[in-house]
């Protein structure tokens, strides 16, 4: 009898464990399809999924509080679903495409990569806004948005509310940006792939350069999507450089000699580059439907992701802590524009 009693309370006890992760899982994907559904609406359409799924998880947060009894669940989601969405997005990385067409291409996303980073660290001295959040700005500026602030973040040990903070601004202002050139392209002396390559070196994320490249037509929209392909390639080599970096500064100037973790999800990012470049759709035949559908799920996972960090913003220090960074951003964002529009 006992025995049974002691069985059934562990099972309660597993089950205690487990339902409020479960809960907090199938939350962020709960808001995840609201801000899917809100991205339907016209005026929201331009921002995008990923934009209101974290606006109505910001939102959730300041009305409702933080939900503490699913708190394992959306910590979960943030961390572990956002890892497996950056390896998964290895997949859209065409590196043969990247080496063989777009070397030159690539010489400029390293300029432009090296100026968004130490333009937005210099101006953010001048602003005095966090180092942080303007670290994490720079990065997605110069490189992919959300996915290289997600990437990034664990590097120089940013806080889950920092990297909130710098993907809804990355995401709302590179909306903002890409809705202008959309606007300026019939008023500007470019042809289509001059239009193209000025979107895909100084637009922030992958989308945004879909979304301002689409008017110039397949070709513009091509070269475009070519030259942010070759930003996403630098996003390894920039990880790996920064880990060195903090590495030696944590060395110089912290006796515990600290510990940078290895961001082991990158390994996983380029051997998914390797075989979507290489392997699928060559030597082993993946049809354009599952791509899309593994696409979509990226998606998903980072929404959800994006969600849970989302969750974790505040909004009593968000003016303080935010406002100088995004304006740091925000300069860099314009000179980035005007600097490549006269190298393209």
């Amino acid at each position: 009898m006992s025995s049974n009693i002691t069985s059934e309370q562990q099972a309660s006890q597993r089950s205690s464990k487990w339902l409020p992760w479960i809960g907090g899982v199938l939350f962020t994907f709960l808001i995840a399809l609201l801000g899917y559904l809100l991205a339907k609406v016209p005026g929201f359409d331009h921002i995008g999924q990923l934009a209101c799924a974290i606006i109505i998880a910001v939102a959730y947060r300041q009305f409702f509080g933080y939900p503490e009894v699913i708190r394992s669940g959306i910590a979960f989601s943030s961390k572990r679903l956002l890892r497996t969405a950056i390896i998964l997005y290895g997949l859209k990385l065409n590196i043969n495409t990247v080496l063989s067409d777009g070397l030159g291409l690539l010489v400029r996303d390293v300029g432009v990569i090296l100026f968004a980073i130490f333009m937005t660290i210099w101006l953010a001295k001048v602003f005095k806004a966090d180092k942080n959040i303007s670290m994490l700005l720079g990065v997605g500026t110069g490189v992919c948005g959300a996915a290289a602030i997600a990437a990034v973040a664990p590097i120089i040990k940013a806080k889950d509310e920092d990297t909130a903070i710098g993907v809804g601004i990355i995401a709302l202002m590179g909306t903002v940006f890409a809705i202008g050139y959309t606007i300026l392209r019939p008023i500007l002396p470019l042809d289509s792939i001059e239009y193209g390559m000025w979107a895909g070196i100084s637009l922030h994320e992958v989308a945004h350069v879909a979304l301002a490249g689409a008017p110039a037509g397949e070709d513009g929209l091509a070269i475009a999507l070519l030259a942010k392909l070759g930003r996403v390639f630098l996003l390894v080599p920039l990880c790996f450089i920064l880990i060195f970096i903090m590495k030696r500064k944590h060395k110089d100037t912290d006796e515990s000699g600290a510990k940078i973790e290895f961001p082991w999800f990158l390994l996983g990012f380029i051997i998914l580059s390797i075989l979507g470049s290489y392997v699928f759709g060559h030597s082993i035949p993946v049809s354009d439907n599952v791509m899309q559908g593994i696409f979509t799920l990226t998606t998903w996972l980072l929404t959800a992701a994006m969600v849970g960090l989302g969750l974790n913003v505040s909004l009593r220090d968000l003016k303080e802590r935010a406002m100088r960074p995004l304006a740091a951003m925000t300069v860099t964002s314009i000179l980035l524009s005007v600097i490549a529009y006269f190298i393209i």
